[in-house]
């Protein structure tokens, strides 16, 4: 049976002192809530759906994730009000896009980076 944790209580004190100031509880909050939200399966299909069309009206978004209008439109809210995406009424429709163009590096990554992976 391997051991999975050291016998000793430091093993590079240097390293690990010039590393804990990058570890800031404030900034890694915001990333962490972003994280959350993006954690969720009907989410992340939404914003892969954003991603590939750019812009969609909620009507489309909810046939591209096979949802309801109401649930589509429930987690466009929340990726809105966490800064994710954007929105704009025309009429009776709202559309909605990707807020910027780090959350379009952040999908245009994980996806290839996913296919070479082996999870």
């Amino acid at each position: 049976m391997t051991k999975d944790r050291c016998d000793i209580y430091c093993y590079n004190e240097e390293k690990v002192n010039s590393i804990k100031p990058f570890i800031d509880t404030e900034e890694i909050q915001p990333v962490t809530k972003i994280l959350k939200v993006l954690a969720d399966e009907t989410r992340m299909k939404i914003v892969l759906a954003l991603y590939k069309g750019e812009e969609l009206c909620v009507c489309d978004v909810a046939n591209i994730v096979g949802s309801t209008m109401a649930t589509a439109s429930h987690h466009l809210r929340l990726l809105r009000n966490m800064g994710i995406a954007n929105y704009r009424k025309e009429g009776k429709l709202v559309f909605y896009s990707l807020n910027d163009k780090h959350i379009n590096q952040l999908i245009g990554v994980m996806f290839p980076h996913m296919k070479e992976a082996t999870i």
